[in-house]
């Protein structure tokens, strides 16, 4: 038993874990501190709309990056992403601390996301490539449950430090995890793969070219919408949401996100053991899903009038039932063949990333002509359906043999 769990101490799984942390970290820091940031370069009294159109600008960084960094995956290798990604998002983080304007923020944050968008698919893709099928969940639980941990470090720091220094942290911290690089190695299933002079690798395009990939690649986008309902809109707008249900008390950004993402761990270690127990990703994932559509109700319309602490504590609520992100980029590493693979696990989650644009679109459409509970109802309702509907529509992964090339 214990030979069978050392496979677990591989050093890609430890730097994929740290890479992801610093993600998360740098990732959450703007909805940290969203109003402090935005006040203090003459943006006070319009943090929503300033920080929704910085929100896009970062997500549209994230959706480009996706499909960049994941061609780049099945071309070059996963590691180039790995470190290359950590490189990117560490330098606009640290250049992030020195804005004064607007259109400087709005660059940072376009580059931030260009970065970010690769270290998620490249780790886990390793990770599943290099360990055995049976313990792939574990992993990839592993890493995610280490990495959101990095959201709850900058709540912390958002509270304790300007943000300015908040900002200027993460890019160090990135620099230093390239540091612990040595010793790190390609999968041997990718090197295979690679020999290969008839195999076409890392073409996006590929995903669109048979209706059932096609159909494989939207499900697996599809089923993370709630994740992105939750951390884009419910976490980062949490002082607005905290006024309209008159919380007794005042309700910040780095605190919400920290109880959030306090309770992401949770789930993200849950249900990863959850999918071990069930031995299905699907099954985990729907349990999931249902819970998270508790969770928002409450949120939304049984807060009137109560406390911070609360407010808080169905945060902490909030993040355990969206925290099966694992889970989900785990899917999409097993659904595709080798050749496709980085390409996939790292555009799908930030296509689900990118889809807090048309959401966010809606949110504040609805918002102009309904009151704030109702608008983000609507719009978490239709993406919980779409969910559940896409989950049932993956065929299960679970155990899978990934040593495969899809036909291109």
């Amino acid at each position: 038993m214990k030979t069978r769990y050392a496979a677990l101490l591989n050093p890609i799984v430890i730097v994929a874990a740290l890479g992801y942390f610093v993600d998360i970290y740098d990732l959450l820091l703007f909805s940290i501190v969203r109003v402090q940031s935005l006040a203090s370069i003459g943006y006070e009294g319009r943090e929503l709309y300033a920080g929704a159109i910085l929100s896009n600008i970062q997500v549209a960084g994230l959706i480009l990056g996706g499909i960049l960094w994941g061609a780049l995956g099945d071309k070059r290798g996963r590691l180039s992403v790995l470190f290359g990604s950590i490189f990117l998002y560490s330098a606009a983080n640290f250049a992030n601390g020195f804005v004064e304007h607007f259109t400087e923020y709005a660059f940072c944050r376009f580059f931030a996301g260009l970065g970010l968008a690769g270290e998620l698919g490249a780790g886990i893709t390793l990770v599943a490539e290099v360990l055995p099928p049976k313990l792939r969940g574990i992993g990839t639980m592993i890493v995610a449950t280490v990495g959101v941990s990095g959201a709850v470090v900058g709540g912390f720091v958002g509270q304790v430090f300007d943000w300015r220094v908040s900002f200027m942290i993460g890019g160090v911290l990135g620099f230093a995890l390239l540091i612990f690089r040595i010793g790190v190695s390609e999968s041997a299933i990718f090197a295979k793969a690679k020999k290969s002079k008839t195999t076409r690798r890392g073409n996006f395009f590929d995903l669109f070219t048979s209706k059932e990939r096609f159909q494989r690649f939207i499900y697996c986008v599809l089923v993370g919408l709630p994740i992105w309902f939750t951390i884009g809109i419910l976490m980062t707008f949490a002082p607005e949401f905290a006024k309209h249900f008159r919380i007794q008390g005042e309700v910040t950004s780095a605190l919400s996100v920290m109880y959030t993402y306090a309770g992401f761990m949770i789930g993200d270690f849950s249900s990863g053991l959850l999918s071990q127990w069930f031995k299905s990703r699907n099954k985990a994932v729907i349990t999931f899903v249902l819970m998270n559509a508790l969770a928002v109700a409450l949120y939304l319309f049984a807060l009137n009038g109560s406390s911070v602490t609360a407010f808080y504590a169905v945060c902490v609520f909030l993040g355990t039932t969206s925290g099966y992100w694992a889970v989900v980029v785990t899917m999409a590493a097993e659904q595709f063949g080798t050749n496709l693979r980085a390409t996939a696990a790292t555009s799908v989650p930030n296509l689900i990333r990118g889809a807090l644009i048309p959401m966010n679109v809606a949110f504040l459409g609805l918002k102009s002509t309904m009151d704030l509970s109702s608008s983000a109802a609507i719009v978490g309702s239709v993406a919980i359906l779409i969910s559940v509907i896409a989950t049932m529509g993956l065929r299960e992964t679970f155990g899978k043999d990934l040593n495969f090339i899809e036909e291109t």
